[in-house]
């Protein structure tokens, strides 16, 4: 290191080890590392407030009379597939991929994507459909 005469040395060693704090930080926000488990907070925030919209969806439309829905009260009907795990499934109705979007439009409208379901239309809307779907992809 090259020490400025008109710089003491303690000067040089911070402004070093400020620019290798920055370099690590840079570092970090490029590589993803708000993308670790747990996530930003805020992103947790609205992930967690969309579930319970969606949990407060299902249990007003009433999946409980067909489904078996973990942690949601009301009837647990066996007349449609046990929800347990739903979110680790690499299916939806046994064809189609379980991906958000394909889930949220499959429980708003299960006929439209498989017409020989029992599964009827559900009342709900684009974003109610999103939530539920975000729910349902909690259940592991």
């Amino acid at each position: 290191m090259v020490v400025s005469p008109s710089r003491p040395v303690a000067t040089d060693r911070r402004s070093m080890m400020c620019r290798g704090l920055l370099a690590v930080g840079t570092a970090a926000v490029l590589t993803g590392c708000d993308r670790l488990p747990g996530g930003r907070p805020e992103a947790r925030d609205v992930a967690e407030a969309a579930a319970m919209r969606g949990k407060v969806a299902v249990v007003r439309v009433g999946c409980g009379v067909c489904h078996v829905i973990p942690n949601v009260p009301g009837p647990r009907g066996t007349v449609g597939p046990s929800l347990a795990g739903v979110g680790n499934r690499a299916f939806v109705a046994g064809t189609l991929p379980n991906r958000p979007d394909v889930l949220a439009a499959f429980v708003r409208d299960a006929p439209a994507l498989v017409p020989r379901t029992a599964m009827p239309p559900m009342p709900l809307d684009a974003e109610a459909a999103r939530d539920v779907a975000f729910f349902l992809s909690t259940l592991r």
